[in-house]
């Protein structure tokens, strides 16, 4: 591996673990001062990680969790619940309501949704991760995946996406049989 390893690394994962610190419960700024403490150990090894990947996400999520401990982050975080998600200017209202939901679902769904939509991790992976089976992170991930789409049943979705983009999933048409 070239000496910027961590560089690469870095462009590949950054916006994926940013918001992997919000589904734990971080504010975007404390999800960013996470990211900044972990490249900067990152920078400080003698040479990269077996699975640098893997070492960063692991290592990002037990600094994340550190984090949350101090009291006063917490006070400032619970105040700033309401903001889980940045607001931009072209953001659909189906979207926010999407990104309501999926901040309302408990912390161990929300982090296996995360973690396999925008992280793409397997579930062999964030099973390792989170030091639990993969049949476990499966089904956190599917029962939170249930839980917004019960929420968002009967929004009318007009958006321009491919089939496999996580709200055109979410918003899938009812079996056969069902009205």
């Amino acid at each position: 591996m070239h000496l910027n390893w961590f560089h690469d690394l870095y462009l590949a994962k950054a916006p994926g673990l940013i918001l992997y610190g919000r589904a734990l419960g971080l504010s975007h700024g404390e999800a960013e001062d996470v990211l900044q403490e972990t490249f900067l150990a990152l920078m400080q090894k003698p040479a990269p990680p077996r699975e640098p990947e893997h070492y960063c996400l692991r290592s990002f999520r037990n600094r994340a969790l550190n984090y949350k401990r101090s009291l006063w982050r917490r006070l400032t975080r619970e105040l700033e619940s309401q903001r889980w998600f940045e607001r931009s200017p072209g953001e659909d209202p189906a979207e926010r309501e999407a990104m309501r939901c999926l901040a309302g679902l408990p912390v161990e769904q929300r982090e296996a949704v995360v973690l396999k939509i925008w992280n793409q991790y397997t579930f062999e992976e964030i099973g390792g991760l989170l030091d639990i089976s993969p049949h476990t992170a499966a089904g956190r991930y599917r029962y939170g995946l249930q839980k917004i789409k019960n929420q968002l049943e009967g929004l009318a979705y007009e958006r321009e996406g491919m089939v496999g983009d996580p709200l055109a999933f979410l918003a899938a048409a009812s079996p056969f049989g069902e009205a």
